[in-house]
């Protein structure tokens, strides 16, 4: 509920930050632009007098200038752009109206704001999603090298691909071709360091996942199948808290409900929306397909199950078990499995939340 005599509006931009204000008793808007110096905001708002409330809205920037607004003792606001509700009809766009706009949104109580994410926390999930983008870079990698041979009709038949068997009959490939042979090797070198850069990276998230505020979440995450330790760390760090969900409503923050196009008696459900953290709802979903095997609690889930609580090992398995019938009554209905799939995700989510949630 907005309190404060004042409502500020910032529009913030890599070089400059533009301000609005609207002092709630006089009626009085004050505009000023400043360059990227948070010092240079502060010290604006403090000549502003009366407590102030600021909003501005998420971005590329991050999440800097709330904290140093926060420590200074002003109310922030960072508001969620997809939420926002914008003027209809309005043709012309520039800094300064968009800076009065989030002004009279935040006197009016009018927005959706954002989790700020400490510093540690934000660190981490650069950590995680450094991992995620050495990931895809590593696929398209294999993608270049393998259909690169493939059109010299090369073709690996020796097992599983990428294993150290396949990296050695890729480092013996040879060709008389000077042009082919660069092309290859430059292909092949860069699959090798980006294997070795996930490798670190791995090794990185391990070390703090075993010792930071996030341990007991990914270790009672852990009693899930599919959630190994990279899984359940990048799952705590890209969601954070918790406590802001239910086991009901989690999925809907994740993108994994249907969409909805209703009216009077007529109701349409489309595809997911696909709201919400992109990475956290991919995970859910490649973790969801490891239920559709029959579930039998073995070595790799009780060396997990041997550091979470005897609460959390219960739960877990009460939600193998769930899940698993779950994926067993959707393959009787012949539902297409990757519909089945991201229902499951959606179930799991839940039970990640209740894991997460349970007490230390």
């Amino acid at each position: 509920m907005f309190i404060e005599r004042t409502s500020v509006g910032l529009d913030v931009h890599a070089r400059t930050v533009v301000a609005c204000a609207i002092d709630t008793v006089t009626g009085e808007v004050s505009r000023a632009r400043f360059g990227p110096q948070y010092e240079q905001v502060l010290d604006w708002i403090e000549r502003l007098g009366g407590a102030v409330a600021v909003a501005y809205e998420a971005g590329p920037t991050g999440f800097g200038l709330a904290r140093a607004l926060t420590v200074a003792g002003v109310r922030c606001e960072v508001l969620a752009p997809s939420k926002l509700q914008r003027p209809a009809g309005q043709r012309v766009k520039t800094d300064a109206r968009d800076a009065l706009h989030l002004a009279r949104l935040l006197h009016l109580d009018e927005y959706v704001s954002v989790r700020v994410p400490s510093p540690g926390e934000e660190a981490a999930r650069d950590l995680v999603r450094a991992r995620e983008d050495v990931r895809g870079d590593l696929m398209g990698a294999r993608h270049r090298v393998s259909k690169l041979l493939l059109r010299q009709g090369i073709v690996w038949s020796g097992g599983a691909a990428w294993r150290p068997a396949h990296h050695a009959w890729l480092a013996a490939q040879r060709f008389d071709d000077l042009a082919l042979a660069a092309a290859y090797d430059s292909a092949y070198e860069t699959v090798v360091l980006a294997e070795a850069r996930r490798a670190r990276l791995d090794k990185a998230i391990t070390a703090l996942a075993a010792d930071s505020a996030w341990t007991g979440v990914v270790a009672r995450l852990g009693c899930l199948r599919g959630i190994d330790t990279l899984t359940a760390f990048a799952l705590a760090v890209e969601i954070g808290d918790w406590e802001r969900f239910t086991g009901a409503n989690i999925g809907a923050y994740l993108g994994l409900v249907p969409s909805e196009s209703s009216s009077g008696q007529s109701r349409s459900q489309g595809p997911i929306t696909k709201t919400g953290n992109t990475h956290a709802r991919r995970l859910l979903v490649e973790a969801a397909w490891h239920h559709r095997r029959r579930y039998r609690a073995g070595a790799t889930i009780q060396a997990r199950w041997n550091r979470a609580p005897a609460a959390a090992r219960a739960r877990g398995h009460l939600g193998n078990q769930r899940l698993n019938q779950r994926w067993n009554a959707f393959t009787a209905h012949h539902k297409r499995p990757v519909v089945a799939n991201v229902a499951i995700a959606r179930e799991l989510a839940g039970w990640c939340w209740s894991l997460a949630t349970l007490p230390e």
